[in-house]
């Protein structure tokens, strides 16, 4: 019978390999590195196309206010391409007459100055 013997290829001096805690290589290391730094670059250009989303946001807005007012210009030339809203404002702005008829005026009367 033959006795098995156990023949160990560490040396004596050697420390055990502690394979408990995980070990960062220097490939892990430059990957981390590389990683952070693209993460760091990719701030930047983020940054960048949230503030122009922002900007283009408020253009738009202010885009919609400017078509509501052109609207709402453009109601009023319409209004006043109309020979009765003219003579309407003649009458009570200017204090117009028609030829032939006569205008009335009391003491304390006022024309209107929001025409």
């Amino acid at each position: 019978m033959s006795a098995k013997v156990r023949v160990s290829t560490r040396s004596r001096d050697s420390r055990p390999l502690n394979r408990d805690r995980p070990r960062l290589t220097a490939r892990a290391g430059a990957l981390v590195v590389i990683v952070t730094l693209l993460g760091v670059l990719a701030v930047v250009p983020a940054r960048a196309y949230l503030d122009q989303r922002a900007q283009l946001a408020a253009l738009e807005l202010q885009a919609q206010q400017l078509e509501n007012e052109n609207a709402t210009i453009g109601t009023a030339i319409a209004k006043l391409h109309d020979p009765a809203e003219l003579e309407r404002l003649a009458r009570e702005c200017l204090g117009m007459v028609k030829p032939g008829e006569v205008a009335f005026v009391t003491p304390g009367t006022v024309l209107r100055s929001n025409c």
